[in-house]
């Protein structure tokens, strides 16, 4: 991307890089992701559907009469790296390296990690408001991802290269509003995508991108 060569070498770059050159803050979010994944597929059902209602974010874990506290506190944050099966995975991997990468060498490390952390947890709230009833957990990382996908947009309109990614935006904004708005709730009814999350951790990180962005001397 554009914006992807600050703070990098000049001269010379590339010579001596990793086959994988990856930040290392996207580095071990993916293999967080990967290895949550893998220890699971070492459970049995029964233990593995336990995990996901305990850690998974259910809307009606908030307005239960006799709430979970653990899994109020634990989920927010849990709930973004456990995902519905390999494919689902690596579908948002790729994305998180493909978006984040830019980001985070933009941000910095921990920076970028408040940020995507906190582009999930806003994303799982507002699915929270908008279905309060529902006990079907969300889990999976997309509305960190689609937090760092509303960055990618505010970082490369700063630096005068949006149209490139307008086409694949105005896409995935359409297909989010349309499923988000007329889906139905996600997990019931066989509608499995929680299309409003997306759409509520992209608008976070159109609004949010700068709130992280490191100060100028």
């Amino acid at each position: 991307m554009p914006f992807d060569n600050i703070g990098r070498p000049g001269p010379g770059r590339g010579a001596g890089e990793r086959a994988i050159n990856l930040p290392p803050a996207v580095m071990w979010l993916i293999g967080i992701n990967v290895a949550i994944q893998l220890l699971r597929t070492l459970l049995g059902d029964e233990t593995d559907n336990a995990l996901i209602q305990q850690f998974g974010l259910v809307p009606a874990a908030y307005t239960a009469a006799n709430p979970d506290l653990l899994s109020q506190v634990a989920a927010p944050i849990a709930y973004q790296f456990l995902h519905g099966g390999w494919v689902h995975l690596v579908v948002n991997m790729v994305s998180l390296a493909a978006f984040g990468a830019p980001v985070e060498r933009l941000l910095g490390a921990r920076r970028f990690v408040l940020f995507y952390l906190s582009a999930g947890v806003v994303a799982g709230f507002v699915h929270v408001l908008l279905f309060s009833d529902s006990i079907d957990p969300v889990i999976g990382a997309s509305g960190a991802i689609s937090g760092v996908f509303g960055g990618v947009l505010m970082l490369m309109r700063y630096v005068g290269s949006l149209s490139s990614l307008l086409p694949v935006a105005a896409i995935w904004i359409g297909l989010n509003v349309f499923f988000g708005l007329a889906g139905g709730t996600p997990g019931a009814g066989g509608e499995q995508v929680a299309w409003v999350a997306h759409i509520g951790g992209f608008v976070y990180g159109l609004a949010a991108i700068r709130l992280f962005m490191p100060r100028r001397t």
